[in-house]
């Protein structure tokens, strides 16, 4: 019965997920309009897009324990490439997506060749320097094929007409969420099948998995690739939501969202990155107008401009995320708060009752030796 329930539950969130453009629902203080207003499907199409990416990005952190600091670089190979395929080249819209999304499975494999020669940090940083130079390309607009630090905007005139206008949210809304349900199912399969268990290894002990046959460098090369592809996609689909692509697409800073959406969801759990993601995005999409806010204008300066700041509340929602629930928020249950909360009770109470002991055997030993002192007088 257990495992049913476990299968059903998935499907019946992606079906209300499904309905979500039909309901006039309003959810106080959450969302402004009711949840099938174009601006809220704005932002829970954002929150599904950033999921899928997120997904992709936990199939090397979580899963393989690669830690990657230009994963950037594939989700703007996505945006910029599909976007510059419909406006320049004139191609139809799911050709370039097809198209861009190999360019960027091809780029990885390219990348990863060189960079998975070195391991750890130095992994790292060279995933680092290989997205900055994206980055750099993207903002010096040679060219002019970029946009610069304007960016690109999609030409409206030859995308299908279901994708443009205010009108079609709802299906930019279906559109993320499709990417969003077929990125978890091929990181779930990866995860359930033979392989996955070769990448749980491998991200445990690397030469057990070596001992075992198995080559890590290719298993790291073919991982890579999957999810370099998978945030290619993420990329057409966020160009398509937003309306084309922007610098952010490919800083070094998106890369830093992408994992602390994972941390603070949980990496490597089932639903983890799409929980952080959600989470994370929805809060920074929210908290920018925070700022304009009367309640936070009427505060001091010393809290007025930090709370203005939607990256400053975020970081601290992460550190009590991370104090609170230290597996992600996918491993936070209601009794594990309780059982928490009780333990820091008893462990409080244990304090108090070692400490009055204590002032006791003080208050013993002092009259004691006040009797041997006043003995020894007499």
């Amino acid at each position: 019965m257990k495992r049913w329930w476990r299968r059903l539950t998935p499907v019946a969130v992606a079906v209300l997920a499904a309905i979500i453009p039909y309901s006039t629902v309003r959810i106080p203080g959450a969302f402004p309009d009711p949840l099938n207003a174009p601006g809220t499907l704005q932002i829970l199409a954002l929150c599904l897009v950033f999921a899928g990416i997120a997904m992709s990005y936990d199939l090397l952190f979580g899963r393989t324990g690669l830690l990657s600091f230009g994963h950037a670089l594939y989700v703007g190979i996505g945006a910029y490439g599909a976007t510059l395929m419909v406006n320049q080249w004139h191609l139809p819209l799911w050709t370039s997506a097809v198209i861009v999304i190999a360019v960027s499975a091809v780029v990885s494999l390219l990348l990863g060749s060189v960079a998975l020669r070195t391991t750890g940090v130095a992994f790292a940083m060279v995933t680092l320097a290989f997205a900055e130079v994206g980055s750099i390309l993207v903002a010096r607009d040679p060219g002019g094929v970029t946009g610069g630090e304007e960016g690109l905007a999609l030409d409206g005139s030859r995308l299908p007409a279901a994708l443009v206008g205010v009108t079609n949210t709802a299906n930019l809304y279906w559109l993320a969420l499709g990417f969003a349900v077929v990125a978890i199912v091929v990181v779930h399969r990866i995860d359930a099948s033979p392989y996955g268990r070769v990448l749980t290894g491998l991200r445990d002990d690397e030469r057990r998995v070596a001992v075992l046959g198995f080559s890590p460098f290719r298993v790291k090369l073919v991982t890579l690739v999957l999810s370099g592809a998978l945030a290619g996609a993420g990329g057409v689909v966020y160009a398509l939501v937003v309306g084309g692509a922007s610098p952010r697409a490919t800083a070094s800073d998106l890369t830093l969202s992408l994992l602390v959406m994972v941390v603070l969801g949980g990496a490597g759990t089932r639903w983890g990155p799409v929980l952080g993601a959600v989470a994370y995005t929805y809060l920074n999409q929210r908290l920018t107008g925070v700022g304009g806010l009367r309640a936070v204008d009427s505060l001091p300066a010393v809290l007025r401009n930090p709370l203005s700041q939607p990256q400053f509340v975020i970081g601290a929602v992460f550190i009590l995320a991370v104090f609170f629930a230290p597996k992600g928020l996918s491993g936070l249950r209601w009794p594990d708060l309780k059982r928490r909360g009780r333990a820091r009770a008893t462990a409080v109470h244990v304090e108090k009752d070692q400490a009055g002991r204590d002032g006791e055997r003080s208050s013993v030993l002092a009259a004691a030796g006040d009797s041997t002192s006043d003995v020894s007088t007499l």
